[in-house]
């Protein structure tokens, strides 16, 4: 199992960047990659940090990368 730190990891190793782990949540759901719901999520409000579509291409390579995709 992948965790986000090591994607985090990744991504600033790979790409001298620091991804947020909301963005990493963010971009799991919009890819339709199951996340496990959090006791303190506000069910029906928006992402207060979504994930910029900047962003969005490395942590999808992250995810192939470490084969989740």
């Amino acid at each position: 199992m992948t965790t986000y730190k090591q994607l985090q990891d990744y991504i600033k190793t790979k790409h001298q960047v620091t991804v947020k782990t909301c963005w990493i949540a963010h971009a799991k759901e919009q890819l339709g990659l199951a996340i496990k719901a959090s006791q303190r999520s506000s069910q029906g409000k928006p992402r207060v940090y979504p994930c910029p579509p900047d962003r969005l291409p490395l942590i999808r390579e992250a995810f192939e990368h470490f084969h989740l995709l």
